[in-house]
């Protein structure tokens, strides 16, 4: 299964690592972390080569929180926190992708040389599907979305979940495929988080495969999320005052659940700790155990 994008066709037989860089004050997970103004968004340019040094397959840098509540931010604002790091980010030998849903960024974007857009609105927002159209070969990830960032988490979804996200993602695949878009440029996302309860968006992690059947590959965006910390939580007391870099474990798990059914596409900020596990569970699937000299004295 190949994901074909700007400069990459990039392979997923193996499932891909996608780091996050936040160039954001106010993300859910790091914002403010590597966004500095006045800096020359040096932590994220930096933050940009760590990653790509902790094995990260692909960077996905965002200027806009998608976070519960947070508010749209301004064209210019996100395109000056976002252009400097993607002119960085495109010379450091791997796909770079931008998280955004504002067309106008899109174009700048690819123009600079990104590979491939990850839309929370999944190409919905007027003039976007336009513009993944005009960028022959250019990747997409379509997000779903109950709502939007404002209000998702007021009035979360109801019914069957995993139904209702399948014929979503099925629906704007097929409008893209109207537009010119090729599959093979297709990723989907079931969006977690976004707009589902703990129980749905777990329900959406067991039964992963189905969404399989809409024919793309899948990404899976548990890192650091609520859910996690609901479920591993050791006290209520501890619940409400848990650090979301506390969620690394859990993240890392449901990251390695994830692939065990079928995500080919692992969005996290722990990059390193990511890549350290997907190697574990591809010795034990592979074998490739036995082929390592290990002394046995250290084992």
């Amino acid at each position: 299964m190949i994901w074909q994008t700007a400069r990459f066709l990039i392979d997923l037989a193996q499932p891909k690592v996608m780091g996050i860089v936040n160039v954001t004050p106010d993300s859910f997970s790091d914002g403010g972390q590597f966004f500095a103004p006045g800096s020359g968004m040096l932590s994220a340019l930096m933050h940009c080569e760590q990653l790509v040094k902790d094995g990260a397959d692909i960077l996905d840098i965002g200027g806009e929180s998608s976070r519960p509540g947070a508010q749209p931010l301004p064209l210019a604002d996100e395109l000056a926190r976002v252009l400097p790091v993607v002119r960085h980010a495109v010379t450091l030998g791997v796909p770079v992708s931008v998280d955004t849903y504002k067309p106008q960024v899109m174009q700048a974007v690819l123009d600079m040389g990104a590979d491939m857009i990850n839309d929370i609105w999944a190409l919905r927002q007027p003039g976007a599907m336009q513009v993944i159209a005009a960028h022959a070969g250019c990747g997409v990830c379509l997000m779903h979305m109950h709502l939007q960032p404002q209000t998702m988490q007021t009035a979360p979804m109801q019914g069957d979940v995993v139904t209702q996200v399948l014929a979503f993602l099925k629906s704007r695949a097929l409008d893209l495929q109207a537009s010119g878009i090729e599959d093979r440029r297709i990723v989907l996302d079931p969006g977690i988080g976004f707009g589902k309860t703990v129980a749905q968006n777990f329900d959406l992690l067991a039964r992963q495969h189905e969404l399989l059947a809409a024919g793309y590959p899948l990404l899976a965006g548990w890192s650091r999320k609520s859910s996690l910390a609901a479920v591993s939580s050791t006290s209520l007391d501890r619940l409400a005052q848990m650090d979301v870099a506390d969620r690394m474990v859990p993240s890392v798990v449901a990251a390695v659940l994830a692939v065990e059914r079928g995500a080919r596409v692992l969005r996290v900020h722990d990059v390193r700790e990511t890549v350290q596990a997907l190697k574990v569970l591809n010795a034990t699937n592979s074998g490739s155990a036995g082929d390592l000299k290990i002394n046995a004295r250290a084992v």
